[in-house]
């Protein structure tokens, strides 16, 4: 069997695709430990962020007017 060896690989929800053979049968128990390859993969991109966060006003502007409305006349 293989000694400790590292592989890259891609997330697909809770499975991990590697992109080379491991040598080990299936079934095989390992340990594995998770590290992005790009330190910065989980970031987004500046302003990101907020377009996902108020994109769901995107399509109720409507209700986006009164939901501010009602946070002004609260303060």
């Amino acid at each position: 069997m293989p000694n400790e060896t590292s592989y890259l690989g891609v997330v697909h929800g809770t499975t991990i695709e590697l992109g080379a053979k491991t040598g080990l049968p299936d079934g095989f128990p390992v340990r594995v430990t998770v590290e992005p390859v790009n330190k910065t993969a989980d970031r987004l991109p500046p302003g990101e962020g907020l377009r996902r966060a108020f994109g769901a006003w995107s399509e109720d502007a409507k209700e986006l007017d009164l939901f501010l409305a009602e946070i002004r006349w609260s303060r």
